[in-house]
């Protein structure tokens, strides 16, 4: 829905008109922008403590935030963050206000979202405050934080010895840990040593451990591999209280990296699999310990270096098997026991087992984007085969974002840019037409709409039918599963929250949908709400939501559903609340909703928004958008959709006849209005009826 968001900006730009791209950059960008400003938080800080029982003090609120932040649990940081600027505009408190943008400069900082962490430290530094120790060490390290995540080495240093200066004493110990991490990978090694030697050793066992990781990483650094090597052997010996198992995973990480270093190939992979191995035992959870000294550990780069070894040795089913497992590791550190991981298992899979489900005309492309290529794998009943595409990971970023923003802004250079990513990482994998692709995206793949890239002048929709899964284990699991289910809908359109959130065409579309079902229950406007969709959805084989959504940048697990106001207040549907209702009866979910399909994308498979909820809580598929949509190309899309599922066919038959009619319409034609939406899980689902 929404094309009061994003609609007209590209039909202008589709039509033709001079300063269409720039004013749908604009309004994309002032979209985007809009989100957890100061003034949005303020509002919403103002809403929230309003509606708290006890009512703590700015400060304590503060406080609040840090140990939020400390837990992993960002969006209720920030939640905390917000009420203290509140008291601070109210009470006209300086020193609040700075320490509240001071500590969501912390919190936006250790969930990844860079260019906010920076803004809202340099917001706290502006401010007068009477102890300067307490926000300007802070504030500073925060910002040669984001230049060192950036790769900014030079000004990260510059940032930290701007923090040292102004930092309390039992501050300074972290950030000279995080200058140190700056020098070495700056290139400024005898400074680094120079740094480390000054370091008192810090009593917390944990800190302790991560002093001594850098100075392993010094002196691979200073061309020390072998005493490097032997250092991180000392560490993978040692026991550090709980997390002993998480050391001993990096320590090993290290012994693999100067093996490499050392040219021994296989000693590397070798020490990598103890890496690997040592991940299994490592309890999921956020480590701020980790940011306070400076090293923004990635356990997703352990399977990155082991998969490479993995290709480069010849032995692809391991290296296969461990970009599974990266991706049930990701799943896992991004729920952190905060919620369910639900009716799907999280285990990497039986390879012989999905080739043993796989009928003869399927695939499953499964990529992973490592730092130097991007590797593909493609599976069929009768084996594997193997690809290394030369492109690297940051430059398939671009090319994914490219070519996403000139689909959405509706310009005609979309087809040249299809083509171009179609022939790099579709064109080399020999696919033959007819082929049902199902696709296990990886990284920036996860933005991309795979069925509009092209190869050989055709659409990938064109010759082959196309779905996405999470990952190779949830794609058997879901093949698993029985495949047939009732013709009963309940669907939600239009839910009444405020004048600007109408979608008058979501009541049209729905009401349409309705009558291709025998059953079906409706829910429109006020009716459309949390309370609803918890009751009806539990037993409800099909369901459809025509609504706005939002993905959450700083938390994936709050990615919302916009419901209908209850009781006067808003009661949006949020995704960690989806992981823990129970849809084992529910076949498909269709979110016909804006950027329905996103969620934070970095490492891994860390798109734990809308799609993996829904799938975790036991539903076999579901249908979601990458970018807001018409209402015209949404309205032929859905009801070719359904009028094919209501004959019988797969849902991923359904869906190619669906996007091949919007793309054979002439005023519809360009990809903006007929590729936004995914089928994602269970690509043999078909409704009251046979498989096609």
């Amino acid at each position: 829905m929404a094309a009061a968001l994003a609609g007209p900006a590209a039909a202008l730009a589709q039509a033709g008109a001079p300063d269409a791209e720039a004013a749908a950059a604009r309004m994309e960008k002032a979209r985007l922008e809009d989100v957890d400003t100061v003034f949005a938080l303020t509002n919403d800080g103002a809403i929230l403590y309003s509606q708290d029982d006890l009512k703590l003090s700015g400060y304590q609120y503060c406080s609040q935030a840090i140990a939020l932040a400390e837990g992993g649990n960002f969006r209720q940081s920030v939640r905390a963050a917000s009420k203290a600027l509140h008291l601070a505009n109210t009470t006209r408190d300086p020193e609040l206000l700075a320490y509240a943008n001071r500590d969501l400069a912390i919190t936006y900082s250790y969930s990844g979202q860079l260019e906010k962490a920076e803004q809202f430290a340099r917001d706290a530094l502006r401010l007068p405050v009477k102890n300067p120790t307490q926000v300007v060490g802070p504030a500073n390290k925060v910002v040669g934080d984001v230049q060192t995540r950036r790769g900014d080495y030079a000004a990260a240093v510059l940032s930290y010895d701007t923090a040292l200066a102004g930092s309390s004493e039992r501050y300074k110990p972290l950030v000279q840990a995080s200058l140190a991490n700056a020098l070495v990978d700056a290139g400024q090694l005898k400074r680094a040593r120079e740094v480390i030697d000054s370091i008192t050793r810090p009593k917390d066992a944990s800190l302790a451990a991560q002093l001594d990781r850098t100075q392993a990483k010094l002196l691979l650094a200073e061309g020390n591999a072998e005493m490097a090597r032997e250092l991180y052997r000392e560490q993978a010996t040692q026991k550090t209280g709980i997390d002993a198992s998480y050391y001993r995973m990096w320590a090993w990480d290290g012994v693999s990296r100067a093996e490499q270093s050392l040219g021994n190939k296989q000693a590397a992979a070798d020490a990598a699999g103890k890496a690997l191995a040592a991940i299994d035992t490592v309890r999921a959870r956020f480590r701020s310990e980790e940011f306070k000294m400076g090293l923004f550990s990635d356990v997703q780069s352990i399977f990155d270096r082991a998969i490479g070894l993995y290709s480069e040795l010849g032995d692809d089913g391991r290296a296969l098997e461990v970009s599974e497992r990266s991706r049930s590791r990701a799943l896992l550190d991004a729920v952190r026991g905060r919620a369910s991981t639900g009716t799907l298992s999280a285990d990497a899979p039986d390879l012989t087992a999905m080739q043993r489900a796989l009928r003869p005309d399927e695939r499953v492309v499964e990529f992973h984007a490592l730092p130097d290529r991007l590797q593909v794998w493609v599976i069929s009943a009768s084996g594997v085969r193997s690809h290394a595409v030369p492109i690297k990971r940051d430059e398939l970023g671009e090319l994914v974002e490219g070519f996403r923003n000139s689909v959405v802004r509706g310009r005609r250079g979309a087809v040249t840019n299809a083509e171009r990513l179609g022939a790099a990482i579709i064109g080399p994998l020999g696919l033959a037409d007819g082929q049902r692709l199902v696709v296990v995206p990886h990284g920036p793949l996860h933005y991309l709409p795979f069925q509009a890239l092209r190869v050989n002048g055709r659409y990938l929709i064109e010759t082959h039918p196309v779905s996405v899964v999470p990952s190779m284990g949830i794609a058997l699991q879901l093949a698993q599963r029985g495949s047939q289910t009732p013709a009963d809908l309940v669907a939600f359109g239009n839910p009444k929250i405020a004048e600007k959130y109408e979608l008058p065409g979501a009541e049209v579309e729905v009401k349409q949908l309705a009558t291709l079902f025998p059953r079906n229950e409706v829910f429109l406007g006020a009716a459309a709400n949390k309370t609803q969709f918890r009751k009806a959805v539990a037993d409800a084989p099909v369901v459809h939501v025509a609504a706005h959504a939002e993905a959450d940048q700083v938390d994936p697990l709050y990615s919302r559903i916009l419901l209908a106001n209850e009781g006067g207040r808003q009661n949006f549907l949020e995704a960690h609340e989806i992981l823990d209702m129970k849809m084992g009866n529910t076949s498909l979910v269709t979110l016909s909703a804006c950027e329905s399909g996103l969620g934070r994308i970095a490492r891994g498979d860390e798109v734990l928004g809308f799609p993996r909820s829904f799938l975790m809580a036991g539903a076999n598929a579901m249908i979601a958008s990458l970018w807001p949509v018409s209402d015209d190309a949404t309205e032929l899309l859905m009801s070719t959709f359904y009028g094919e599922l209501a004959k019988g066919r797969d849902a991923q038959r359904a869906m190619q006849a669906a996007q091949t009619a919007v793309l054979r319409n002439p005023k519809l034609a360009h990809p903006f209005y007929w590729a936004p939406f995914n089928l994602i899980g269970n690509w043999r689902m078909t409704v009251g009826g046979g498989a096609a």
